[in-house]
């Protein structure tokens, strides 16, 4: 396969996890501003940073409010992180590489641009904001099952679900990494009722409150959730499970014969440090620390995927 497909390939998935990873981001801060309406500002401000558009936000306004963060994040197409930014990416990134997917993976990635654009044609309002984020989840969803359903498990399919996971474990250590050392205003309100209302709105975020209360019965608590989102192998947006997709993903594009791969031995070696720790030792060690070289390692592991593929040779 030629680089520029393959890069393509992953970058059109990248930005369509990265959309969705946005409209959940969006939603956390839609809940825990009703929760905490004394201090919403720093709520939404959090969401800016977590997004990794702090300085691009301060650039263009002022405060942190909830219609300014929410249509920057949503349909400013002066950031490249926005959702429309994100889909019209992805669609662009789709079209280069048209010949390689199937019909149905060009469609929904195609309605979803159409769909989008349109929505997010005017400014959102507090009233419509819920609609619109289901919306981008729902063609996120619709992307993904036609991938599945419908493409060869070949390279082709494995550029596609590098970039969903490796945006994806970005997005889970930045989402933990924020609560854990942005959100809360001081040590006196770990364990109060706002800390275990904020958590829980962290596990909404990635769809996994559910499953976690399937598993734990009900209890809350910041060892528990972040054990469940780090080193959870069961849960399909743990760092430790996009690791195990990254690992078999470029295990089967090294192939069996093939000198490995720089990225490869990358991926193992984070995929082993994961595979081998414990919770309560890594919040010992700061998991603060622990989440930051997480972010690091996967900026870097993203970098030297598109070297070792030739992504733009």
């Amino acid at each position: 396969m030629l680089g520029r497909t393959a890069g393509g390939l992953f970058w059109m998935f990248r930005y369509l996890e990265r959309s969705e990873n946005t409209a959940r981001l969006l939603e956390t801060g839609f809940r825990m501003a009703l929760t905490v309406q004394d201090n919403a500002e720093s709520e939404w401000e959090s969401i800016v940073t977590t997004a990794g558009a702090r300085e691009e936000f301060l650039e263009k306004y002022e405060d942190f409010d909830q219609a300014s963060v929410t249509n920057f994040l949503l349909r400013d197409r002066d950031n490249p992180s926005s959702v429309m930014s994100c889909i019209e990416a992805a669609r662009s990134n789709g079209r280069m590489v048209r010949t390689a997917l199937s019909t149905e993976v060009w469609e929904a990635v195609n309605e979803a641009w159409m769909i989008l654009k349109e929505e997010l044609k005017r400014p959102v309002s507090v009233k419509n904001l819920a609609e619109i984020l289901t919306t981008i989840r729902q063609h996120s969803s619709l992307v993904r099952g036609a991938l599945h359903g419908t493409m060869l498990r070949n390279d082709i399919f494995d550029f596609c679900r590098l970039g969903t996971f490796i945006e994806r474990a970005d997005n889970t250590a930045r989402i933990l990494d924020v609560k854990y050392y942005v959100l809360l205003p001081s040590a006196a309100h770990v364990g109060s009722r706002m800390d275990n209302i904020q958590w829980e709105t962290i596990l909404r975020s990635v769809s996994a409150f559910r499953s976690y209360r399937w598993l734990h019965e009900g209890e809350v608590s910041p060892n528990t959730i972040a054990d469940f989102l780090i080193l959870d192998r069961r849960m399909p947006r743990s760092l430790a499970f996009c690791y195990s997709k990254i690992v078999g993903n470029l295990n089967y594009l090294n192939g069996p014969d093939a000198p490995e791969l720089p990225c490869l031995r990358m991926a193992t070696q984070t995929h082993a440090r994961l595979s081998g720790r414990n919770i309560d030792r890594v919040i010992d060690d700061g998991l603060h620390e622990f989440l930051k070289v997480a972010i690091s390692e996967t900026g870097r592991l993203g970098s030297q995927i598109q070297e070792d593929f030739r992504f733009y040779g």
